[in-house]
Formats: structure tokens, C-alpha cells, sequence
């Protein structure tokens, strides 16, 4: 499948993801948690939690490698490098807490500046990092981009036939896979006709098992769980009770 940008220039083949559709919007699934929309060159991911281990090591909490920042912004490097998109939504929590982009390494900073160079670079606001954050790019609530809406928190009441498909993250979905020879857990996307949840991007960033009653209650009939990793994969939802 050969892609093309929004100026009509053929792109690296997309490997590693899985074509979806909302609210007429096509789609790409990939297996590191990124969604990528070819007609909009638009990447979206979310929960980065940058800044992770730094505030679990002054808690005194348990001790998450050092370069969980590091981790993170090498996979986005990489999405970029096959994804060349024009346009960067990071879709809340991008921060672990709201002194976090205040409080990275100076390498981290300038490596985040270098990704955003020639890109609309977009902060949504999340739970973890309200408020504009001093680390360029633009900092919003909410964005719509026709026939799609983002935000960092699935509303409950959200109308997509008003609003158009939902785009959200917040929940580090995952979802439970019986193989032969044991049963894993991978993040997942969660999508049913009307909204998409992403997963969590950052590393070390932990999850909720899509059986769980909150995603139950967000996510319609028919939706499914997209699992990531090397070879993206598509299940159906497992529903409250079920452990698939």
C-alpha cells in the first residue's frame, strides 16, 4: 500500500500498522501506539508521560529506569523517520506533571525543539499537564480537524454524528492475547464506530485492561482492540467478565 501525503507525494510504504476508518477519516493503527493519517500527514500519539522516573525517584516510589524520557523520544524520532508528517498532535499527558518540561535535561529539550522543526507541533492539554507548556510548538484544550475531534478524555455523551469521531487517550488501554503457548498483554487502540482510544506512548507508562467497567461503559457494540507491537493485530473488544 503506497501512501501519499497531503501535497500528493508518494510516501515510505506504511508497514507495521493496521488500516481503520472513523467517521469517513482513513486511518492508520501502528504497532507503537502512534496513529498516523495519511491525508492530513498528521501523527497523533499521547500519554508520553516525559519526565515519568524523575518524579517516581523524588517520591521515593519505585525506581523506573533512567532513560524512560530517552526511550520515548527515540520511538517518536522513528515514527517520524518512516512518518514524515507536517503536523505533531500530542494528545495530553505528554508530561508527567506540570514542572516537567520545566525540569528535562538540556539534551532532551533540544531533542525535542529538533522534532518539532518544520512541523505544527500541537500540545493538547491533559490531567497530568494542564496549562500552556514553554517548550515550542502550540498548546490547546481541544482540536478539530474535519471529520475529527481531539482530546484527551473520551467524553461520555460525545455525538459523533455532531462532532465527528473522537480521537482520545488518557486510559493506557490493553488488552489480553491467548497464544499457544502463553497469554500476553499489549497496549491496544480501542475503536467502535464513533470514537478512537489511543494507547499510551511512553514507555513504562503502565494500563487499563479493556475488560475494565470504564472502557466497557465508553466503548459501543462491535468495537474492537487493535494491539500493538511488531505485528499489529486486530481482536474484538473483550467485554466485561471475558479474560481473552
Amino acid at each position: 500500500m503506497k501512501a501519499r501525503n497531503a501535497q500528493g507525494k508518494l510516501q515510505k510504504p506504511l508497514t507495521g500498522g493496521v488500516p481503520i476508518a472513523l467517521a469517513g477519516a482513513s486511518l492508520i493503527a501502528l504497532g507503537s501506539g502512534a496513529l498516523w493519517w495519511p491525508a492530513k500527514s498528521m501523527l497523533c500519539v499521547s500519554d508520553l508521560h516525559l519526565g515519568k522516573s524523575e518524579r517516581y525517584a523524588r517520591a521515593g516510589g519505585a525506581t523506573l529506569p533512567p532513560y524512560q524520557t530517552q526511550g520515548t523520544l527515540l520511538k517518536l524520532e522513528s515514527d517520524l523517520d518512516a512518518y514524515p508528517a507536517s503536523t505533531v498532535i500530542c494528545l495530553g499527558d505528554s508530561f508527567d506533571h506540570p514542572q516537567a518540561p520545566s525540569e528535562l535535561a538540556k539534551d532532551d529539550r533540544l531533542w525535542i525543539n529538533r522534532l518539532q522543526a518544520g512541523r505544527d507541533w500541537i500540545w493538547i492539554e491533559g490531567n497530568h499537564d494542564p496549562g500552556p507548556l514553554d517548550i515550542g510548538g502550540s498548546h490547546r484544550t481541544t482540536l478539530s480537524v474535519h471529520p475529527l475531534f481531539f482530546q484527551h478524555i473520551a467524553a461520555p455523551d460525545h455525538n459523533g454524528d455532531i462532532m465527528g469521531g473522537e480521537v482520545s487517550g488518557h486510559y493506557h488501554p490493553k488488552a489480553r492475547l491467548k497464544t499457544a503457548a502463553r497469554t500476553v498483554s499489549r497496549a491496544c487502540f480501542l475503536l467502535d464506530r464513533q470514537r478512537l482510544i489511543l494507547p499510551a506512548y511512553g514507555t513504562y507508562t503502565g494500563g487499563l485492561h479493556s475488560n475494565h467497567s470504564q472502557l466497557q461503559a465508553l466503548m459501543g457494540a462491535g468495537a474492537v482492540a487493535i494491539l500493538t507491537g511488531k505485528t499489529p493485530q486486530i481482536i474484538p473488544m473483550p467485554r466485561s467478565g471475558t479474560d481473552r
